[in-house]
């Protein structure tokens, strides 16, 4: 065995790029003391269950046995651990948590991504429109503060599809089988889902018309015209009152919607928004509504937040000086 090579999908950090880790790290520190978080450092080692109770799946975990027999993980969401700690040991009504961590991802294939370093906030203990807009601009100014430009924000909401769904006549095996092809953008495979699993017609052109409703806030409108759904039409009327927000926090023009995005069903409740960057093939910042998270510790908390992938956003950095 050649014990100087590293395994797949991860990577030594050398000085030079380690100035620049730092030196953004700092940045952030900076901004993310300004607007009243506190720091954390989750434990790295948590029990399977926790994250699989919460629908993580199996597969993206690296998992192992612990002396007594139980398994046990590397931590692969940061979110969840924040939960964690909020509901079981603080005691505040709320609380402004980040953090700069990495997380473990077995599935990840390609080069130095299944060690993803990450810095993120999570608020807990506030909702509602405002609250959506204030981290989603919140997340607008950490991009600027590491040197992004051109970027876009794309925001969704969960209830939406979730909207769609009821009434269709998919199951939860369905739904999520649907979900996963919508996100992959397979339409083909999206509509023998659907037939398959007996989805009712209006429901099967509503699904089926997701992935096109994106770009400007004109998507909304067109949105409602798909269905009557209180709860997806509910979950618009929340979408227009946080670009209202957005605008008047003058990040309007960062934003876009994305209605064909779906996330874990298990996992996000409301909201739910992914940074784009020119040179840069994957998100830079993911980020939602997870309100239920903490209820599965005990404590029943809000919670909105986001994670920035720094090894993407420095590339989109680098990539824009390159240009200028």
């Amino acid at each position: 065995m050649q014990y100087f090579k590293l395994p797949a999908g991860v990577r030594d950090v050398l000085p030079d790029e380690c100035e620049r880790f730092d030196a953004a790290e700092r940045v952030l520190r900076e901004r993310f003391r300004g607007a009243g978080f506190l720091p954390v450092r989750p434990a790295g080692l948590e029990y399977y269950d926790t994250y699989a109770d919460a629908g993580v799946e199996e597969a993206q975990m690296f998992k192992m046995c612990d002396r007594d027999g139980r398994l046990i993980v590397l931590r692969p969401d940061m979110t969840l651990a924040c939960a964690r700690i909020a509901a079981t040991k603080l005691h505040g009504e709320g609380a402004r948590l980040c953090y700069f961590s990495a997380v473990y991802d077995f599935t990840a294939s390609g080069n130095c991504d299944r060690e993803v370093p990450q810095a993120g906030v999570e608020v807990f203990g506030e909702q509602g429109a405002r609250s959506d807009a204030e981290i989603i601009a919140f997340a607008v100014g950490c991009l600027r503060a590491l040197g992004l430009r051109d970027f876009i924000v794309d925001i969704g909401h969960v209830g939406f599809y979730k909207g769609l769904l009821e009434g269709s006549g998919l199951s939860v095996e369905g739904a999520e089988e649907v979900r996963a092809r919508i996100n992959a953008k397979d339409a083909v495979g999206c509509e023998l889902a659907l037939r398959r699993h007996g989805a009712g017609e209006r429901a099967q052109a509503a699904i089926l018309a997701l992935p096109s409703l994106f770009g400007g806030a004109e998507v909304l409108g067109r949105a409602k015209t798909l269905t009557d759904n209180p709860q997806a039409l509910a979950s618009l009327a929340h979408l227009e009152e946080v670009y209202a927000h957005l605008c008047d926090l003058g990040v309007g023009g960062h934003v876009s919607f994305d209605l064909g995005t779906v996330k874990s069903l298990a996992y996000y409740t409301g909201i739910v928004f992914t940074g784009l960057a020119d040179g840069v093939g994957a998100p830079v910042l993911s980020g939602g509504r997870y309100d239920g998270l903490c209820a599965r510790f005990g404590r029943d908390l809000a919670a909105v937040g986001f994670a920035v992938g720094m090894d993407r956003a420095l590339s989109a950095a680098r990539a824009k000086e390159g240009t200028c």
